[in-house]
């Protein structure tokens, strides 16, 4: 058996394998959780993670909370595959799996433990344009022969609608890659019951930030406070994303058992081939070109601790906190 340790976005777990490669499972060494994969033996999970002195320290310290052996363990789904090199070198790329929560979350200010029982997915592993890529996929395998025909035209069709969107959330979730380890970044984030999903959810020291891509190769788009037109043609860009940031403030305030301050609406720009012209910036909204989001990110004051950050970020991996209406 061999356990290796894997640190990436804020998490800290020992993933466990069997000798032929079988995977076991994971203990999260911040929060305790233990995650079984689906059919492996828990005692021999248990045993492999005996031999890290990672395990054996954070063990000893949680002893007299709550011992290993008397947790339920999760089932870990295979429904999310993060980039292979965002796992342990000596370990096959597999799930970076959803999780069920520990009993208790932490709470920044102090004040006690929140109980928290509802299972959840991990959103971590979301990749940027997941919804809008896998409509242009269906859309493409309906009617191959035309929609292959109707590119190589140029003709402007639902399946490019989608495979355009696709394109830029990847190109805005490039630039967001940039930002330093005290930031956090969410994409896909899928909201309420229905098939609505925010494109990224960034979480740093200066606060959260719901960012709504737009992309328009070759479209000249003006900007004049609410108003916001491509090529002449008003839309309705800033009323919607002033709602998506109430209802992030709203929902990760009651999952995080905080008030992180009000989250604040970000339309990144992509293309604008004749021309991106911002007159004034709308009320609780920032229009940026996605070449430039990064820097004005960096740019606003401080105003969340650390531990604050990763409170939020714990809240908003999980997809119970987005399904809410």
């Amino acid at each position: 058996m061999s356990v290796q340790r894997w640190r990436r976005y804020g998490h800290d777990r020992l993933y466990a394998q069997t000798s032929d490669g079988q995977r076991l499972g994971y203990y999260d060494l911040k929060t305790g959780a233990v995650a079984l994969e689906p059919g492996a033996d828990r005692a021999a999970l248990d045993t492999a993670l005996a031999t890290h002195p990672a395990f054996t320290s954070a063990a000893g310290d949680r002893a007299g909370s709550v011992a290993l052996d008397d947790r339920a363990p999760a089932v870990v789904p295979r429904s999310r595959r993060p980039p292979e090199d965002h796992l342990p070198s000596a370990a096959p790329a597999a799930a970076l799996p959803p999780a069920t929560r520990p009993a208790h979350a932490p709470d920044p200010n102090g004040t006690g433990p929140r109980p928290v029982t509802a299972a959840w997915s991990d959103l971590a592993g979301n990749r940027p344009g997941a919804s809008p890529r896998a409509q242009a996929v269906a859309l493409r395998r309906e009617a191959p022969v035309r929609t292959f025909v109707e590119r190589l035209l140029g003709v402007r069709t639902e399946e490019r609608k989608w495979r355009i969107g696709a394109d830029g959330e990847e190109a805005v979730a490039a630039e967001l890659a940039g930002l330093g380890q005290r930031w956090r970044v969410l994409h896909s984030v899928p909201v309420g019951a229905g098939a609505s999903d925010i494109d990224h959810v960034v979480i740093g020291p200066p606060g959260v930030f719901t960012v709504n891509t737009k992309h328009h190769p070759t479209a000249a788009v003006w900007v004049r406070g609410s108003g916001f037109t491509i090529n002449g043609r008003p839309v309705h860009y800033v009323r919607h994303s002033q709602h998506e940031a109430r209802r992030a403030t709203k929902l990760l305030t009651a999952a995080a058992g905080f008030h992180p301050g009000a989250a604040v609406g970000v339309i990144a720009v992509v293309g604008a081939g004749r021309g991106l012209t911002i007159h004034h910036q709308p009320e609780g909204v920032h229009v940026t070109a996605r070449r430039d989001l990064r820097a004005w990110l960096e740019q606003q004051p401080a105003r969340l601790t650390d531990s604050q950050v990763d409170a939020l970020h714990e809240a908003a991996r999980r997809s119970n906190t987005w399904r809410t209406t």
